[in-house]
């Protein structure tokens, strides 16, 4: 591996940094099916220039395996209930290896039928969802995905932990160019993104969330401690409320708060379920498809000739850094990665 030194952190290409994750998740137990799946996550987020879902990761999915939360050689088990529904039962892995399985037969269910729907369920979550809508908005395919977490936010006029980060997704094909994407946490902010400023010993904004006796603070340790809040005050609530039941009870799986409970003090990623929804254009407009999709051209053209920003442009501008110019670890973190398996 080749790396070099850059001001406060070590430059890699995206190769590199995919071999390190690969080795360092292989060093701690992860069977090489799965380190491929997840590392590849990993550099995906670190590549877009989301750090917070990005290689420090590596650390929070080192630790879940460590902690015996992550069955390490599981074996994702893919079935049929129903013509549009596609299950994976993930067996106690990660994420990713889960959704590699049933990718496959949610983009044929959904072109077959013009919608589908892929429950990935008893998986380990810790990272973002963007991944999975934007591979198939690259089949062309408009995408939702929701997952619970751990109950780590309160919900509006609460300071009592009940939801988790719950993001949503969506994904929409934009025929030869980058699909539009987006991925929002329901909570504030992304709990990672609390975790670096800790890390870093910076103060959060005020509306994050509280501490342990619900007051307001800007401390990251004490938020992390307390309660997060959700975004938007009640709508915001509403969504997480949305996600829990989405993919918790209708695909029979965890909501935040068993997810929380079932992790007993591990400290853990959380385990629990993940609903996919896949809808094929095609199936809607048939030959009219080029038509319609040149109105929703317009509206983006709409958008941005007033120099508003698509959600993903900034990704998409960092991924292509990234691919020239390979990514910069901050020495610290670099340091921390290094110590995996050691």
């Amino acid at each position: 591996m080749n790396i070099a030194a850059a001001g406060d952190g070590v430059r890699m290409t995206l190769d590199e940094l995919r071999e390190l994750a690969r080795k360092k998740l292989r060093a701690v137990g992860l069977s090489t099916d799965h380190a491929d799946a997840v590392a590849e996550t990993m550099v995906a987020g670190e590549r877009d220039g989301c750090t917070s879902h990005g290689i420090y990761r590596l650390l929070v999915a080192a630790s879940s395996i460590s902690r015996g939360v992550v069955v390490p050689d599981a074996v994702p088990v893919a079935s049929e209930p129903a013509k549009g529904v596609v299950r994976v039962d993930g067996g106690g892995g990660f994420a990713q290896l889960a959704f590699e399985r049933g990718l496959p037969l949610l983009v044929q269910k959904a072109r077959d039928q013009g919608i589908a729907a892929l429950a990935l369920n008893h998986v380990v979550h810790f990272a973002a969802l963007w991944p999975e809508v934007e591979r198939l908005a690259d089949h062309g395919l408009v995408a939702l995905a929701f997952t619970p977490s751990h109950a780590w936010v309160a919900p509006a006029g609460g300071a009592k932990p009940v939801f988790g980060t719950n993001p949503i997704a969506f994904g929409w094909p934009r025929p030869g160019r980058e699909a539009f994407v987006f991925d929002f946490a329901t909570s504030a902010a992304a709990r990672g993104e609390i975790e670096l400023r800790r890390r870093a010993g910076e103060p959060v904004p005020g509306d994050w969330g509280v501490d342990s006796e619900g007051r307001p603070t800007t401390d990251a340790a004490a938020v992390l401690d307390g309660a997060m809040r959700t975004f938007g005050g009640h709508k915001g609530s509403a969504l997480a409320a949305m996600v829990e039941l989405l993919a918790g009870p209708l695909i029979g799986d965890l909501t935040s708060a068993e997810s929380i409970a079932l992790d007993g003090g591990r400290g853990g990623s959380p385990m629990g379920g993940e609903l996919i929804l896949a809808i094929d254009p095609a199936a809607f407009l048939g030959a009219a498809l080029s038509d319609h999709m040149a109105r929703a051209e317009a509206m983006f053209a709409a958008i941005e000739a007033q120099g508003a920003r698509l959600p993903s442009s900034r990704r998409y501008a960092a991924r292509r850094e990234s691919l020239a110019n390979g990514v910069t670890i901050p020495a610290r973190l670099y340091d921390d990665i290094m110590r995996i398996g050691e």
